[in-house]
């Protein structure tokens, strides 16, 4: 069938305001309609701590690799919107605690008029992401490594395709294919994210203002993390817990008592041994129904930010498990041998 590219370039100029030169479109046009083709001796899903330093050890020995990943930057979960950026604030948010509280004071140590910048405080957060990610695409450089911006799909035995934002393809072919998609947020049933007044760990990173008051939803290592940071920086903070201890089920039960009357003696406020019924956004926040697991008691809470933070769970929807066969438990992971195959 021919194809007439003239009539092809009116057709997207219409539809495309946005494009403004012929070979602008015309890129467009054999972006959407052309893929690349790789060859690989490994080709790597996913860019995390899992992907990315799977990618550079491989390449360092002797490995053709390619990494694919889905977000703009290098680094998964851990770097962008996890433990770094966390991390980040969680160091800062505990300077400002000490010297707005009269901690420094009491240590001989006088500072006066003591003040919150919260959009420099994100600003040392970003650029700390920043250099972390940056570090890693001049790793991947040095090794080598092709890596391609894209959705990773698993074709068939030794086949990847990539689908780019703009709706071309990059197809690998490898010997090897290693799946590093790490997880990603649980949702709980019947609450939406919006990542604004509702939101998960992700949202709870980027707040343009310290909230009056702050809900969480489980009291767990990742909201408790996130709550001491906005509880530092002046929230008033309720964790709700459906156990009868803070720190998650794993957690010693003796470290669970004595972090519970640290953050308490910060401000913290707990009720545990209570399980949430509903969450919905009003006009000037959320209102949180709870009933006590034990006499059934229910109560409205409200709250300027709600924080969902059960957990987390594999992320492995979307991949092509089902082209090669591979079929995942009950938790969503990927059922491995005792050499991770």
């Amino acid at each position: 069938m021919q194809c007439n590219i003239r009539h092809l370039v009116n057709l997207a100029a219409k539809g495309n305001a946005g494009v403004r030169s012929p070979g602008a479109i015309l890129g467009a046009l054999y972006g959407r309609f052309y893929s690349t083709t790789h060859e690989a001796d490994l080709v790597v899903i996913g860019s995390g701590p899992g992907g990315y330093v799977a990618s550079i050890k491989a390449a360092q020995l002797g490995m053709k690799t390619v990494c694919i990943e889905k977000n703009d930057t290098l680094g998964g979960t851990c770097l962008n919107v996890g433990c770094i950026p966390s991390k980040a604030l969680l160091n800062n948010s505990h300077y400002y605690h000490m010297a707005h509280s009269g901690d420094l004071a009491s240590r001989g140590i006088m500072v006066e008029n003591v003040r919150l910048d919260l959009e420099v405080l994100m600003g040392q957060k970003s650029k700390a992401v920043k250099a972390l990610t940056g570090g890693i695409a001049q790793l991947f450089k040095k090794n080598q490594i092709t890596h391609i911006n894209g959705w990773g799909t698993i074709t068939g035995p030794n086949t990847v395709v990539a689908k780019k934002n703009d709706g071309s393809e990059e197809v690998v072919n490898a010997k090897n294919i290693m799946i590093a998609t790490g997880s990603e947020v649980t949702p709980f049933p019947g609450i939406e994210v919006d990542e604004e007044t509702i939101v998960s760990s992700t949202g709870a990173l980027k707040l343009k203002a310290v909230p009056k008051r702050m809900g969480l939803i489980g009291a767990g290592v990742i909201g408790l993390e996130l709550g001491s940071v906005w509880g530092r920086l002046g929230s008033e903070v309720t964790a709700i817990e459906f156990l009868s201890a803070i720190g998650g089920a794993g957690i010693d039960q003796e470290v669970s008592k004595s972090f519970q009357k640290v953050l308490t003696k910060q401000g913290f406020k707990f009720l545990l041994g209570t399980k949430v019924i509903s969450a919905s956004k009003t006009g000037s926040g959320v209102t949180v129904s709870v009933e006590n697991v034990k006499d059934g008691k229910k109560q409205d809470l409200e709250f300027d930010v709600l924080l969902v933070s059960v957990g987390r769970r594999p992320f492995t929807e979307g991949l092509g498990l089902e082209n090669v066969g591979i079929v995942k438990d009950d938790r969503g992971r990927v059922p491995v041998n005792n050499m991770f195959q």
